[in-house]
């Protein structure tokens, strides 16, 4: 059975999916944009966004009972490669020594013109 994932805690949907999907013991995060719970883009900074995004993670991973350190994968997308180092200084400082799979990829263009995208797969203790 699979359960839907849904908080106000976080950036609603903008489209017709969840947040996130619950089966079994794995969550599956849909992508994460830097809009604050109230639907608002945030600034048009690479460290603003980034931080919106972890912030929206971890309130969707908390509404599924799970949390970062429980992160198995996570898949990145950014509009500018460029700016990686940035958002790899910003990632590390959430997960610290917590090292899930990752992939990162530069795009041409991601929803509402945003520099960052990121969605994870979590395992619920």
């Amino acid at each position: 059975m699979i359960e839907k994932i849904s908080t106000h805690q976080a950036a609603p949907a903008i489209g017709p999916y969840s947040q996130a999907c619950r089966f079994g013991q794995f969550v599956f995060t849909s992508g994460q944009i830097p809009l604050t719970p109230e639907g608002e883009l945030v600034e048009d900074d690479i460290e603003v966004q980034t931080h919106q995004v972890f912030k929206n993670i971890q309130e969707v991973l908390k509404a599924a009972g799970t949390d970062l350190q429980n992160v198995i994968k996570v898949t990145i997308f950014m509009k500018d490669i460029n700016e990686f180092s940035t958002v790899n200084e910003i990632y590390a400082s959430y997960f610290g020594e917590h090292k899930p799979a990752r992939s990162t990829v530069q795009v041409a263009k991601l929803p509402k013109d945003v520099k960052i995208e990121i969605e994870m797969v979590a395992i619920v203790p």
